[in-house]
């Protein structure tokens, strides 16, 4: 086996100055996305309530219709 590459200094600092970067960017990106994401989540459950409510409403005309024409 070949003996591994010293790398050098300026290298390692770089990369892990990338690497902290990328965490502080990250973390910051998450804290700006998360209240966007929870208001959606708020307004899409409010928007399935009253789609429940209005497919609750036309089964029950559908079926009071269906119970008329034919019997």
């Amino acid at each position: 086996m070949v003996p591994p590459v010293q790398v050098s200094p300026l290298i390692k600092t770089a990369r892990w100055s990338a690497l902290l970067i990328g965490l502080l960017y990250g973390k910051q990106r998450y804290d700006y996305l998360k209240p966007i994401a929870a208001e959606e989540r708020r307004i899409e459950e409010e928007e399935k309530k009253l789609r429940e409510e209005q497919e609750r409403i036309y089964k029950q005309l559908s079926e009071a219709n269906s119970d008329t024409i034919l019997k």
